[in-house]
């Protein structure tokens, strides 16, 4: 510990507690990357050096497992501003920048309620003061940098997930009516009755012309509609349940059922608050879209008549 780091140290910032801020992107690295945590507990030792007892270090550890791109889901984040507000720490610990942050909001909120309450930062370069300019302006880059990273790393992930998207090779989630066969071509499913239900869904639709009748129809008769379950411990399976507006809905928009690869058809756009909004896209917009690329329930003409139709309709 260079004798700089321990000028900054006062006495106003040991008779408050230090705090050491732990956190992994996601769950698997907890498990696998042990080696980043053990680092991120070891920065106790630092707070030690520095003057601190070892029952005053108090370590934030409830976010592993949670992005640092927003504050949103970071409770362990959020308790550590408002301690640091609250004017309880004297020292907070991560062992970089994109531990405690992301997002350049999120950590220049923390830089300017670290100035105001005269609370230090520490990494494993140094100690920083965010009320002098020069250790401001030292963190504002690291935050930039840490943000432009968690950029970088997106953007090659999306980059090669959009190559194969528009190969009309990115395998997804297909839905109901439809399986990958051995070779991971898109076929029918061979259970003759889930394909009759789906085939039934389009016939009734284009009998009477709306949704709801769609729906009305199923109940009366007593008929149940197939969905594969998407999580829990029968995840993948069939079950059988009512037909509902919303499933009918999702079928009527897919244009996978008149066998058209399509991908890219709605657009997060996160909000304000920091929530996300799914925004649906025209099909010119698609980032991929191959008609033909598979066995379908209807025809492509069919598929845009129904379009018009629920657009008519809306």
């Amino acid at each position: 510990m260079t004798s700089e780091a321990h000028q900054k140290v006062t006495a106003s910032h040991l008779e408050r507690s230090a705090y050491l801020y732990v956190r992994q992107s996601t769950v698997r690295q907890v498990f696998e990357n042990t080696e980043s945590t053990e680092r991120q507990y070891a920065l106790r030792q630092r707070a030690v050096a520095l003057g601190w007892p070892e029952d005053r270090v108090i370590v934030i550890d409830t976010d592993l497992g949670q992005s640092g791109a927003s504050a949103v889901d970071r409770q362990g984040f959020q308790k550590l501003v408002a301690e640091v507000g609250m004017g309880h720490a004297g020292i907070v610990l991560g062992l970089e920048v994109s531990r405690l942050a992301r997002n350049s909001t999120d950590w220049h909120r923390l830089l300017e309620i670290c100035a105001l309450a005269d609370t230090l930062i520490l990494d494993e370069d140094g100690i920083y003061d965010p009320a002098h300019f020069n250790d401001r302006l030292l963190l504002g880059l690291k935050g930039t940098m840490s943000e432009a990273e968690l950029h970088v790393l997106r953007s090659r992930l999306r980059g090669g997930i959009l190559n194969k998207a528009r190969r009309g090779e990115l395998r997804f989630r297909l839905p109901v009516g439809f399986v990958y066969d051995s070779e991971g071509r898109v076929v029918l499913d061979p259970d003759q009755q889930i394909q009759e239900s789906v085939r039934l869904l389009f016939d009734t639709f284009a009998r009477t012309g709306a949704a709801h009748a769609t729906v009305k129809h199923f109940r009366e008769q007593g008929l149940l509609y197939p969905t594969r379950l998407a999580a829990g411990p029968r995840k993948g399976e069939v079950a059988w349940a009512p037909l509902c507006l919303g499933r009918v809905a999702s079928a009527l928009h897919n244009p996978g059922y008149a066998g058209a690869y399509a991908y890219g058809r709605s657009r997060w756009r996160k909000l304000p608050d920091g929530r996300a909004r799914n925004d649906h896209l025209p099909p010119s917009e698609w980032l991929a879209l191959i008609r033909d690329a598979h066995p379908a329930y209807i025809s492509w003409q069919e598929y845009e008549r129904i379009q018009q139709r629920l657009q008519d309709s809306a």
